[in-house]
């Protein structure tokens, strides 16, 4: 068998899957997926053209109109200096979107080649999933605030924890379809003809693994961005005046008596965000995992 007849043989399997599955037309036909991307790329866009969406300067202060409640002029009212609450919302939901997919991405770049590698070298295995134990032994606030006693607060510090929290449970994702691949018939064929272990590890077993880890990831985001929020609230990611949902919410605890508006609302961005990522992430493994569609 060439390498030609490997390759042919890999993607008529990988075809086969997709023809099945059909994933945008069943992502299409679930409302709730549906939605819930809808508000995501809604969310996103609104991040990313913060300066063109936001109606007031987040970090503008104005005494005049402290705590105000939510109102025409401004629509989630104003926080205890007087700051426009749905600008700071706007650009906080820059700041935490960044931080989770940053943890997501290079989190799940170095948990997938630990797992690949894992499966791959059996001699590596045990070492590598002994690392991984260890890390796992770990919660992520407590890597936070680790890393922020050494490091300093800021967004630095919770970035390194994000990818600290996520870079185990992908690895451990990612060997258990990796382990599956080896077994697969193609894979002997490989070796048998001769192919090198980058062309098998990249061309046919990591590929094979990037739908699971991909829908890993979707549903790890938003558990992500929660611990990322939370570290934020404890003071351990960015640092006033710079809007982060986490911190705000944090700052918003003082006056929940008097404005609970200036905590609440963020919180709620939080929720919908995670919410909205956690039923994508649910419509994206029904379609793509194979054992569902079984």
């Amino acid at each position: 068998m060439s390498v030609e007849t490997l390759d042919a043989v890999v993607r008529t399997e990988e075809s086969g899957v997709l023809s099945r599955s059909g994933v945008l037309r069943r992502l299409a036909r679930d409302k709730v997926a549906a939605a819930a991307a809808l508000v995501l790329a809604l969310i996103a866009l609104a991040a990313v053209f913060a300066p063109v969406v936001a109606p007031y300067d987040p970090y503008l202060t104005d005494l005049t109109k402290v705590m105000q409640p939510p109102s025409a002029e401004h629509w989630f009212g104003t926080d205890n200096t007087g700051r426009d609450i749905l600008s700071r919302v706007i650009y906080g939901t820059r700041n935490t979107l960044m931080l989770g997919l940053v943890g997501v991405i290079i989190g799940g770049l170095l948990g997938g080649v630990l797992g690949i590698c894992a499966a791959y070298y059996p001699r590596a295995d045990g070492w590598i999933m002994r690392i991984v134990d260890v890390m796992l032994a770990f919660p992520a606030i407590l890597i936070g605030l680790a890393v922020a006693a050494v490091a300093g607060a800021g967004l630095g510090a919770v970035v390194i924890a994000l990818v600290v929290a996520t870079v185990p449970d992908v690895a451990r994702v990612a060997r258990g379809a990796a382990v599956g691949i080896m077994g697969q018939e193609f894979m002997e064929a490989g070796r048998a003809v001769g192919v090198s272990d980058r062309t098998l590890i990249w061309r046919y077993l990591t590929l094979n693994c990037i739908s699971t880890i991909f829908v890993f990831l979707t549903l790890r985001f938003g558990q992500i961005i929660l611990i990322g929020s939370a570290l934020g609230f404890l003071g351990m990611g960015a640092q006033p005046p710079t809007a982060e949902l986490g911190m705000m919410a944090a700052q918003g605890r003082d006056f929940l008596f008097m404005a609970p508006h200036i905590a609440t609302i963020p919180s709620c961005a939080i929720f919908v965000i995670v919410l909205a990522a956690n039923l994508l992430g649910d419509a994206l493994r029904d379609v793509l995992d194979p054992r569902l569609q079984q």
